[in-house]
């Protein structure tokens, strides 16, 4: 199995990647998702967030109530370390359970494609066999993101909270340069696919 890291800030199009790749054949694993998946009504990690936060956090139909999770733990440090205790461990270990699912039924040319937005702010590059980072110029960037119709203070600002585009450059082991078209775009990561089955066959042989 080849465990693959892709990352890229924000409105660079690293969703569009990842997409691409999943039609090509990877496993796409989002922390997002997974982070979704261990707070679902009935779910150990729920039923510990609400015993520590409170049934307040709790709709009437059971599930979480995010925006008041929110507002109790961006602003309160000690909070915010308890929520993660609760939830990082449940993640890393739904994420595992997917990995291990995907070996099972791809065999072990496998290419697990992890989509880790703060990759390069979590200094977890070490943690993956390859980084592909998906590139693009600092102000165009800030031209999707106001075409979105986020103002471009709140772009730039946006931007400032996550790594530089060199901290990111720095880690990778593969760039995808999306500055160009969509023709481009999809040229580049047929190339990049190439390359990732290519590493994950060496890995075997």
């Amino acid at each position: 199995m080849l465990r693959v890291g892709l990352t890229g800030g924000i409105g660079s199009g690293k969703s569009a990647v990842a997409q691409r790749l999943a039609a090509l054949g990877a496993v796409v694993l989002d922390g997002d998702t997974a982070a979704r998946a261990v707070v679902e009504p009935g779910t150990p990690g729920l039923a510990r967030i609400a015993e520590t936060f409170g049934p307040d956090v709790l709709r009437p139909d059971g599930t979480l109530d995010r925006a008041k999770l929110a507002g109790i733990v961006f602003t309160d440090e000690a909070a915010r370390q308890q929520l993660n205790a609760i939830t990082h461990p449940l993640i890393l270990a739904h994420i595992v359970a997917q990995e291990e699912a995907a070996l099972r039924d791809g065999g072990p040319d496998t290419i697990v494609v992890h989509d880790v937005p703060l990759l390069a702010e979590g200094q977890r590059a070490a943690d993956f066999d390859v980084v592909v980072v998906v590139d693009v110029p600092t102000e165009l960037q800030v031209t999707r993101l106001t075409g979105r119709g986020l103002p471009e203070d709140q772009a730039r600002a946006r931007m400032a909270a996550q790594a530089t585009r060199e901290q990111r450059l720095a880690i990778a082991d593969i760039v995808i340069d999306n500055s160009g078209t969509q023709a481009d775009l999809e040229r580049r990561v047929a190339e990049v696919w190439a390359d990732l089955t290519a590493r994950a066959k060496q890995r075997t042989a």
